[in-house]
């Protein structure tokens, strides 16, 4: 599948592949509000629009992943709304019932990278969680009642965390899907570093991703 990617927008890889087989398999209900947050070049959020959502809102900081998701989304005459801002901010006070997200998670030292720089979609900090910390608070007002929170990361991060974070929000999470991935260029570039942080095994080449879940079980009432 041919898709329009710009220079410093992040490329569907493994994780993408996660996020979108378990949205598939959510699965999504006809007529479903949908939101993808971190949406790169929109390939998550296209896949919601092929399964029946009646909305679909992508947004993502970068310019040229806004202008390539909707550059994307138009090439397949998939209707979808894509917003440029600070994670749900383009979207505050609005309800979907399943929002997506694949934030950057690449644990690194050092401080945040140039603000056009190519490691703006991979950096997650000293730990990776910069920015999985923050959609852990800012997703969950987010879901309508019954909706469905998924997240991808790897598990260099810390699942763990990821899971208590959204529970501590009132959602009922768990890791629905996991594969174990040898390392991208990105990783190799900082083996060395991940080790030195006891975050692999010396010689490790590879990590987990997981797909987290987390339902607002609550349901609408009837009038």
């Amino acid at each position: 599948m041919f898709i329009v990617r710009p220079p410093g927008v992040y490329r569907p890889q493994g994780d993408t592949a996660l996020l979108t087989e378990a949205l598939r398999q959510a699965p999504i209900r006809p007529g479903a509000r949908v939101l993808d947050l971190c949406t790169g070049t929109g390939v998550v959020a296209m896949a919601a629009a092929r399964a029946g959502a009646r909305q679909v809102v992508a947004t993502d900081v970068s310019v040229r992943a806004v202008l390539a998701a909707r550059l994307n989304a138009r090439l397949r005459g998939l209707p979808i709304r894509v917003l440029r801002g600070d994670l749900v901010e383009p979207v505050a006070g609005k309800h979907f019932d399943v929002i997506t997200a694949n934030p950057p998670y690449v644990p690194c030292r050092g401080g945040p990278p140039a603000r056009h720089g190519r490691s703006r979609t991979w950096y997650g900090g000293p730990h990776g969680r910069l920015w999985l910390d923050r959609l852990c608070a800012a997703a969950p007002p987010l879901l309508a009642p019954g909706g469905v929170l998924l997240v991808v990361h790897s598990a260099l991060c810390g699942v763990q965390a990821t899971v208590e974070a959204l529970r501590a929000h009132g959602l009922k999470a768990a890791v629905t899907a996991r594969r174990r991935e040898p390392f991208g260029p990105v990783l190799r570039s900082r083996a060395a570093e991940l080790e030195a942080a006891g975050l692999i095994r010396p010689g490790q080449r590879h990590e987990e991703l997981v797909v987290i879940r987390a339902d607002r079980t609550d349901v609408p009432q009837r009038p």
